[in-house]
């Protein structure tokens, strides 16, 4: 007996084959569909800025701008993006801040200006951009943030120091950043540093426990041969060779104290404090903690043969030629309202050479350098 063949319903074999075709096509849009998102991370977008794209139907616009990891963080923040901000967002700077697009989007409504905006984004953190933009519009963004180290957090104060001293920009961004415009040893930065830009003054405190690695200064060295002078061993190391050049000019170039402990400088200020009361001391002598002395990378010098350091033929060679050795002269009668200290022609500070030939060319302070250069 012959067995029936078994035939699918023409319905059935319908479905079957649409559901085939289907298949087909899903397949090949997966697959069309991942070689786009492919394209798009060779040309810096991300998949989620990818995917976005499409939606948006920028395909064309993202591949005319490839890289730019502003547009990539617009695309990919779905929440904020706004396509009449679109040309605006591929012309500012990109920074890695948590609410980027927000804050673009919060600043074009304010009326800044693409420059405008690359300025203000560039010179902060997240969160001092979103302070910032709760300020009244400013008319003029440049007069400080053309400086890249000024911080848009301190802009009042900017202008209320300035107001005050007739100072230009760059001097009151200085100041600012140094917390000059702060009262003297209030609101200070509490200070870890052990390297030899670490800035000590009456708005950075060491503390009681700040202590560097310490070598001792041979006698020979010493205007007293039988005091015991320490500092770090590259500021030891750098005050000899300036001592043994100084030498062969013919000049007796000496060291007359170095490195001052917390306790130190306690005795020091309760021994001026006794001979001439506290306001002498708060204007002249530091408080124990805020003394450059305490880093071990400050001198003060003498002379061997005059009495008078300023009077001395070693200062004038030191005023010519200290910063080849790494060294800056520390605390300079122009420079009182910037240091807070008044000029002391015998203490000179240990900076390294590359620094200090900054310093000597650009006649600064070493506030005013920490300021433009290191204060980041």
């Amino acid at each position: 007996m012959k067995k029936k063949k078994l035939h699918m319903k023409r319905g059935t074999l319908i479905v079957s084959k649409i559901i085939g075709v289907i298949a087909v096509l899903l397949l090949i849009f997966f697959i069309g569909y991942n070689i786009t998102l492919d394209k798009f991370k060779s040309v810096g977008y991300s998949k989620d800025a990818a995917i976005n794209i499409i939606k948006l139907t920028k395909i064309n616009y993202a591949f005319d701008n490839p890289n730019n990891k502003t547009l990539d963080r617009a695309f990919s923040d779905t929440a904020n993006y706004k396509e009449k901000n679109l040309d605006k967002y591929k012309n500012i700077k990109y920074v890695n801040h948590k609410d980027l697009i927000s804050n673009i989007n919060a600043l074009l409504k304010k009326g800044y200006t693409v420059h405008d905006i690359n300025l203000i984004i560039s010179h902060g953190s997240n969160d001092d951009v979103k302070d910032f933009i709760k300020h009244d519009k400013i008319q003029y963004v440049e007069e400080f943030f053309d400086y890249p180290y000024a911080k848009i957090k301190n802009y009042d104060r900017y202008n209320n120091l300035m107001n005050d001293t007739g100072d230009d920009e760059e001097t009151t961004i200085c100041k600012v950043n140094m917390d000059v415009d702060k009262e003297n040893y209030k609101d200070y930065v509490t200070v870890t540093d052990r390297s030899k830009y670490v800035l000590a003054n009456k708005h950075h405190y060491l503390g009681p426990k700040y202590r560097p690695k310490l070598v001792k200064v041979s006698s020979k060295y010493l205007i007293n041969p039988k005091e015991d002078v320490k500092g770090t061993n590259e500021a030891v190391s750098y005050a000899i060779k300036m001592i043994e050049a100084a030498k062969k000019d013919g000049l007796n170039l000496l060291i007359n104290s170095g490195y001052r402990s917390f306790k130190d400088q306690q005795e020091v200020y309760d021994t001026y404090k006794n001979l001439y009361g506290e306001e002498y001391c708060l204007k002249y002598v530091m408080l124990p903690g805020f003394s450059e002395h305490q880093t071990g990378y400050s001198f003060d010098f003498g002379s061997g043969t005059n009495n008078i350091f300023k009077n001395s033929e070693e200062y004038k060679w030191l005023i010519r030629n200290s910063y080849k050795y790494g060294f800056i002269y520390r605390y300079l009668k122009s420079k009182e309202d910037i240091t807070g200290v008044r000029a002391e022609a015998w203490h000179f500070r240990y900076v390294g050479v590359k620094a200090s030939k900054v310093i000597d060319a650009e006649e600064l302070s070493f506030e005013e350098y920490y300021a433009k250069y290191l204060d980041n």
